[in-house]
């Protein structure tokens, strides 16, 4: 496969990839011939309406769509893709022809395709998709917006002005006064494009199978010619020496505008053929676009589209959906839909003639107001990049199609520069000492906003600076050295603690790092996920505790010297947190808590043992923390799975004494009583699956241990007056999800998706609080 290729290669049978044997072949073969009939049923009364919109010869419309049907298909790397006039560069070309005459727009035509040649010659294709698809879609949103209000004056009666302004402004005026039947067919033909895929269908015929402009259009022309109405048709050359009218070179002094010309044209019919291919792959499972190739196909169908004097031609997305879903399984489908177009107008042009042209207007309107994409807006506004989108199509419409895409870049481009120079930066004053945290990208762009708080630390304060930052540049480094060396000037102290890379230090004493970096290793990962060159009777436990901690040390000691040096003076967890020993289960990562937050208590199966059970460790742990620690919450976790759950339900606790299994039978004789809660609540376990029977006694043994816990006085005391609250949580290895007991229900609940997280606040009983006086009230273990 070609490495510009996107996604995957082929996908199962059923995709929209070439195929052998004489069976599947004729099957694909018919497919494609019934694809490109409907999408030429689609492309005829498009091309012609893309012309009047531009403004350019009706002929040249039909040229481009047969062109880029047959050529585009040959050479072009998309398998589905259909080419032809894009409405999207409507503006461009009407611009052109109105500066610089059809002629000349035909030799610009022609060269924006060799460009296009070029470019994917050297291959760098991907290069056209480095523009925000908010600017794409605010442009095309504006040429729709455009086109609408030029046409519908067509539709009206009346003649577009100049300009979106001007044709809003006029528009009053040719509602009120211009009545005729012009009016009519457009009104039935966005009446009929509107509710054509909203009938119901009738038995197994479904209206939606006939392309909608084509009813449009065709229901328009045959009441107009019936009722002999008074409109303007379409008029086509009588032969192919009048129909001609191919490139002309410029006047001397146009070069540097047709230049530019052809960088426009080339860019945009790039980049809205690009993005078109790259959606449609995602309508079907066959063979990925091929990028470069694809480009190459779009440069030559330009060239000979504008050799021929045809419009630009690029993919489209709307006749490409229409080919994939009407079957299309090769570019057969979009060659034959250009062929079928050649033949139509070769050998029935008087029947096109016949089209009256309001209808042709009233097709671009619907189309114009279909290309404001509310859907595109709505994603985009998740992404917070609607303002890109609004600004750029605002642009287009009342500046210029070139404007406005040069200011929805440019604020593109801020909008990307203020998220990645983010930066954050929290003050806290602790036992007279000012603690600063800047968190972020620190560059010269939050210079001013981190100076503005450097100066309001008072003179002569003993200041901690973190600097969580993944890059500094010189301006940044300057502005917080300069702030260091007054401040110590006058009698202050600044501790600085640098939590991800050395950025400050390492431009105090040698060159900093290039560019942004990362937190290094993957401390999630089990070690013989990072290993995999070695096999696992290789593995030294020793040796790889070592490197775990040479890892440690090298990525995140730094980072965690500040937090542990103010946690060595006591702990203060948030909750006592019982669970199973299993090495699956990792407290820490499942409630993405940090050092200081937990109190964890490990055992095989999570178990508490009753209030004056012989064995008092657990009761020593539930003590010293409810007693000593003050934690105001106890969590007991069970999960699925659980290897001391199965050795449960086995009855392996009421085996024979054997001396390699003698603690492991005792202890858990302690979990008798759950595995009659279980049966109680469940009733018999041994008829389910293994998984399901794990899951009831795992979730009735948490509801088990909790009810222990309530029998120590001390548990008992503190729950009843409110300081202590207990929970239950249940963690399935399998989907990696947490479960929370509702205490209402009795049952197991998956913790919903993100939600608002509380901002951190400073902890109420602070450390260095008891370190001040000496004395700690509350000792760590």
């Amino acid at each position: 496969m070609r490495n510009d290729a996107q996604g995957a290669p082929p996908g199962p049978p059923g995709d929209a990839s070439p195929r052998t044997g004489t069976h599947t072949d004729r099957k694909g073969i018919a497919a494609d011939v019934g694809a490109s009939l409907v999408v030429f049923l689609v492309a005829v009364p498009l091309s012609l309406g893309i012309a009047v919109a531009s403004g350019a010869p009706l002929i040249a419309g039909i040229i481009a769509a047969v062109v880029g049907g047959i050529v585009a298909g040959l050479v072009g790397g998309s398998v589905v893709q259909v080419s032809g006039p894009a409405a999207g560069l409507t503006i461009i070309v009407a611009d052109l022809i109105m500066t610089y005459g059809w002629r000349v727009t035909c030799l610009i035509t022609l060269l924006a395709g060799l460009v296009q040649l070029a470019l994917g010659a050297f291959r760098i294709a991907r290069a056209a998709l480095a523009v925000s698809p908010a600017v794409v879609h605010g442009m095309l949103a504006g040429v729709g917006v455009t086109i609408a209000l030029a046409q519908l004056h067509v539709v009206l009666g009346g003649a577009p002005q100049s300009s979106a302004l001007a044709n809003i402004a006029d528009l009053p005026q040719q509602i009120a006064h211009n009545h005729t039947a012009a009016v009519a067919v457009g009104v039935i033909t966005i009446a009929i494009m509107f509710g054509w895929n909203r009938l119901p269908a009738i038995g197994k015929v479904r209206p939606g199978l006939i392309p909608a402009a084509l009813v449009a259009v065709g229901t328009a022309t045959v009441i107009a010619t019936v009722g002999r109405w008074e409109v303007e048709t379409v008029a086509l050359p009588a032969s192919l020496s009048e129909a001609w009218n191919g490139p002309a070179l410029p006047e001397s002094g146009q070069w540097h505008g047709i230049a530019f010309a052809v960088a426009a044209v080339a860019m945009v019919a790039s980049v809205e053929s690009l993005l078109a291919a790259i959606a449609v792959d995602r309508l079907h499972s066959g063979r990925r676009v091929q990028l470069n190739r694809e480009l190459c196909g779009q440069g030559a169908a330009n060239t000979v589209s504008g050799a021929l004097g045809g419009l630009p031609v690029a993919g489209v997305i709307v006749r490409s959906t229409a080919n994939v879903r009407a079957g299309a399984r090769s570019p057969l489908s979009t060659i034959l839909h250009g062929v079928w177009i050649l033949l139509f107008v070769a050998f029935f042009a008087h029947v096109v003639e016949l089209i009256p042209m309001p209808a042709l207007a009233a097709l671009l309107v619907f189309i114009g107001v279909q290309m404001v994409s509310l859907a595109h807006l709505r994603d985009l506004r998740r992404h917070h990049e609607a303002s890109v989108y609004l600004v750029t199509l605002s642009g287009v419409v009342f500046l210029g199609l070139l404007e406005g895409v040069f200011i929805g870049f440019a604020l593109a481009m801020i909008v990307s520069l203020r998220r990645l120079t983010k930066l954050t930066v929290i003050t806290e004053e602790r036992e007279g000492r000012v603690h600063i945290t800047v968190d972020g990208s620190l560059t010269f762009l939050g210079v001013p906003r981190l100076a503005h708080v450097l100066r309001t630390v008072p003179e002569g304060a003993r200041v901690d600076l973190d600097l969580h930052v993944d890059f500094m540049d010189h301006a940044a480094f300057e502005a917080i050295h300069a702030w260091r060396v007054d401040h110590e000037r006058t009698g202050g102290s600044v501790d600085i603690d640098e939590v991800h890379e050395k950025w400050y230090a390492r431009s105090s004493t040698r060159s900093a790092p290039a560019a942004k970096t990362v937190p290094r290793g993957r401390w999630w990962a089990p070690w013989n996920m990072r290993v995999r060159s070695r096999a696992k009777e290789e593995v030294n436990a020793l040796g790889m505790l070592t490197a775990g901690a040479r890892e440690y040390h090298a990525g995140t000691a730094d980072r965690m010297r500040s937090v542990m040096s103010r946690l060595a003076l006591g702990q203060h967890p948030t909750a006592l947190f019982i669970t199973c020993a299993d090495s699956r289960v990792v407290p820490n990562l499942i409630t993405a808590s940090g050092p200081g937050d937990l109190f964890t208590l490990r055992n095989v199966g999570n178990l508490v043992p009753a209030h004056d059970d012989p064995d008092g460790s657990v009761g020593a742990a539930v003590e010293y923390a409810v007693n000593v620690l003050g934690v105001p919450s106890i969590v007991v976790c069970g999960h699925s799975h659980c290897g001391a759950m199965q050795a449960l339900l086995d009855k392996t606790h009421q085996e024979p004494e054997a001396m390699e299994t003698t603690h492991i039978r005792r202890w858990l004789a302690r979990g008798e009583g759950s595995l009659h809660r279980a049966r109680a609540d469940q009733g018999d376990l041994s008829g389910l699956p293994s998984a399901e029977a794990l899951r009831r006694l795992a979730q009735a043994n948490i509801v088990e241990q909790l009810g222990n816990l309530r029998g120590y006085p001390a548990v008992r005391e503190k729950v009843e007056s409110g300081e202590l609250t207990l929970s239950g949580m249940y963690y399935d290895l399998e989907t990696a999800r947490v479960h929370l007991l509702d205490a209402e229900s009795g049952e197991f609940t998956p913790v919903q998706g993100v939600q608002d997280v509380p901002e951190p606040v400073p902890s109420q009983r602070q450390p260095e609080a008891e370190s001040s006086s000496g004395v700690s009230s509350r000792p760590s273990s």
